[in-house]
């Protein structure tokens, strides 16, 4: 070692005795006898912790932090557990997945047509008092895992069932309504009902509504289902609260806030009941995609009445961006991605396939070119963030394109677009994530070979572009800020599981031999990848990364503790993880196993 780094050392050394000796008070709270993940990049594992206000004001040795402690101070043993920043969660939908808890609940299963009536009869069983006229609504159900693989379930599959009441059936990925007979029919939906802007309405061979409406064309029965109270949508706010903080969620991001999200979040805030940081997202829906203006002045004038300045210990409610849909889904039966070549069709027979091009490569961008690009610079002349859902490898050139002409025309702008989703990008666009400094956020736990990917996607792409299926990996390794955004509800609510499929790019051990091995070529993150892109990745996704996203003195003490160590363990056991406690500025927000 040189001189010189034995100066710099001891001037360290100094430092931090120095401020642990002059500490201008006893901390609140030090956590010991840990292993303590920081997040810092390069930065060693530490020993302990010392919170003052809601904020770290050391980070180092349990002999450090002794200078901390004091009469009142509560001192927690670690006990050799793992210490690490909360998660940040980049995308999911709170109020929704919060909400789906209370209908019936299909709860992600696979199911066969006969199965699937019989599971939807249950619930109308249980609400008969509710005939003949009050809708059932029911929620998560897992589309693409109905088997025989490529069953296509429609509104003549329920009218077997014993009931007269309409029903709509939500699928988990969200762009998808199955709605039976009666439905339909108060909705006014027939043969003649042309589709609306990014929407489709399906048809059967005779060319009457099957009871499939994907995207846009869902607000067609938006309208008839009943509104949930104000107390409804309070209540479910605060299950997908206790949900987070059950899993370590300390920060969210709402992917598409609606009025009634950002009243009943605000409300919460209000009362004191927020137990983790809330970003939401206004929609800017594809209708106005021609006239966009006044709704980004709305959207605007929102973000401006809920701007706070310097985040506090105490979380609260920011919006600085906005969403916009620029496809659906690129997998099967809805093929509603966006695509640069057209999805395949068997043009010979089960037995003996022949996959060829077929006629469509799902519908054309939901924003034209133009529109998107003045959406886009319009948000960012008002310091928002564009936040795009792209699923196709087209939607996503589509918005990097967008991001090209925003960085072009306001160059000196802090603005960090989200792309995200992004299952299918083409190898040409790896590198412009990072040149156009476009944030990936992307749900890991899709990552793997599922009946999603496997059953109801393969064939459909074609091997070069299924060997390129959902790229972490390869965006990471193009220099991209990977980040993690679950989705919820579109997904059981399982940040642990969908870091490990992050990293090994399978599937769980009980998910069936067909399901073996890894998805496609990706490489998948590492480890400190994945922390990274639920951490201090997904804190500069909301511009708060000298704030939250990794244990430094200063910053707010949002932390978790594990029962195991995510760096040292088996990677496959990393899904198994449990959170014992978490902690937002300072606040126990959920205890498991009292840290002693």
């Amino acid at each position: 070692m040189s001189n010189w780094s034995r100066l710099m050392m001891a001037l360290g050394i100094v430092a931090a005795s120095g401020s642990a000796a002059n500490a201008a008070a006893p901390a609140d709270l030090v956590y010991w006898h840990g292993h303590v993940y920081t997040g810092e990049s390069g930065e060693p594992p530490r020993q302990a912790v010392a919170i003052r206000d809601g904020r770290f004001v050391y980070v180092g040795s349990d002999r450090g932090v002794r200078a901390y402690t004091g009469p009142h101070t509560h001192v927690h043993d670690l006990a050799g557990h793992m210490l690490m920043p909360g998660l940040i969660d980049g995308h999911l939908h709170a109020l929704a997945g919060g909400t789906k808890l209370h209908q019936c609940d299909l709860k992600y299963e696979a199911y066969t047509i006969e199965s699937f009536r019989a599971r939807i009869q249950q619930c109308l069983d249980a609400t008969q008092e509710r005939e003949p006229d009050s809708w059932l609504e029911v929620s998560n159900w897992f589309q693409q895992s109905m088997h025989p693989a490529g069953a296509i379930v429609t509104a003549a599959d329920l009218e077997s069932m014993n009931t007269r009441r309409p029903v709509v059936v939500n699928t988990t990925f969200g762009h998808t309504l199955l709605v039976n007979r009666r439905g339909l029919d108060l909705a006014g939906i027939t043969a003649a009902t042309g589709d609306p802007p990014g929407g489709t309405i399906g048809h059967d061979s005779r060319g009457a509504p099957n009871g499939l409406l994907e995207d846009d064309a869902r607000d067609l029965i938006a309208p008839l289902l009943p509104k949930p109270t104000f107390t409804d949508d309070l209540a479910g706010a605060d299950m997908a609260l206790a949900a987070f903080a059950q899993q370590g969620i300390t920060t969210f991001v709402d992917a598409d806030s609606s009025d009634e999200t950002v009243a009943a979040f605000t409300e919460i805030g209000r009362s004191g009941r927020l137990t983790a940081r809330a970003y939401l997202i206004p929609q800017i829906p594809v209708a106005v995609a021609a006239h966009p203006d006044a709704r980004i002045e709305e959207i605007a004038a929102l973000a401006k009445h809920y701007e706070h300045g310097r985040l506090p210990p105490i979380p609260d409610v920011r919006i600085q961006s906005a969403k916009i849909y620029l496809d659906g889904v690129i997998a099967g039966p809805s093929f509603t991605g966006a695509m640069l070549a057209p999805y395949l069709i068997n043009a010979g027979s089960p037995q003996v396939p022949r996959w060829v091009a077929g006629p469509s490569r799902g519908p054309d961008p939901y924003f034209s070119a133009d529109e998107l690009r003045h959406v886009v610079i319009e948000l960012a002349r008002r310091g928002l963030d564009p936040h795009l859902h792209v699923d196709g490898d087209r939607a996503v050139r589509a918005g990097l394109d967008a991001m090209q002409a925003l960085r072009l025309a306001e160059p000196g702008r802090d603005i960090r677009p989200a792309l995200a989703h992004d299952e299918s990008v083409d190898a040409a666009d790896f590198r412009r994530f990072k040149a156009l400094n476009v944030i990936p956020v992307l749900s890991m736990q899709w990552e793997k070979p599922a009946t999603d990917t496997i059953d109801n996607l393969r064939e459909y792409l074609g091997p070069q572009r299924f060997r390129l299926l959902e790229p972490a990996g390869f965006l990471a390794q193009a220099g991209a800020r990977v980040t993690y955004g679950s989705d919820w509800p579109v997904d059981p609510l399982n940040e642990w599981f969908g870091l490990k499929v992050g990293i090994t790019r399978e599937a769980a051990t009980d998910a069936g031999p067909q399901y073996a091995g890894r998805l496609g070529a990706d490489p998948g993150l590492t480890r400190s990848e994945a922390l990274r892109a639920i951490t201090l990745n997904a804190a500069y996704e909301v511009h708060a990364e000298d704030q939250i996203g990794s244990i430094r003195r200063g910053k707010l003490a949002d932390f978790i503790v594990l029962d195991r160590n995510f760096l040292e363990i088996p990677v496959e056991d990393i899904a198994d993880i449990i959170v014992l406690e978490t902690t937002v500025g300072g606040r126990l927000v959920y205890e498991r196993t009292p840290i002693r």
